[in-house]
């Protein structure tokens, strides 16, 4: 994958931070800045994901049947987390 250069206007004490994070994990800089861009465009994009269910769901409600199966696969899943120890 290319490569493009880009220039960016930080506030001092952002960059300072940003700098002081990057050398405690031993990464460039940039590398930072691609990791925080990845986590933040990866969390918007499941948070789009998740807006765009609750609007179906809201949209067309489950029906009583589709409302039993959730509370019981709610609480298989919550059995199974205990089992694991959570």
């Amino acid at each position: 994958m290319s490569t493009v250069k880009t220039a960016i206007s930080l506030e001092k004490p952002l960059l300072e931070q940003v700098d002081s994070v990057a050398q405690e994990m031993g990464i460039p800089r940039s590398r930072l800045f691609v990791i925080a861009m990845e986590t933040f465009l990866e969390q918007r994009q499941n948070r789009q994901l998740v807006e765009a269910i609750n609007q179906v769901y809201t949209e067309h409600p489950p029906t009583p049947q589709e409302e039993t199966y959730l509370k019981e696969m709610q609480a298989l899943y919550a059995s199974g987390l205990e089992d694991e120890g959570w």
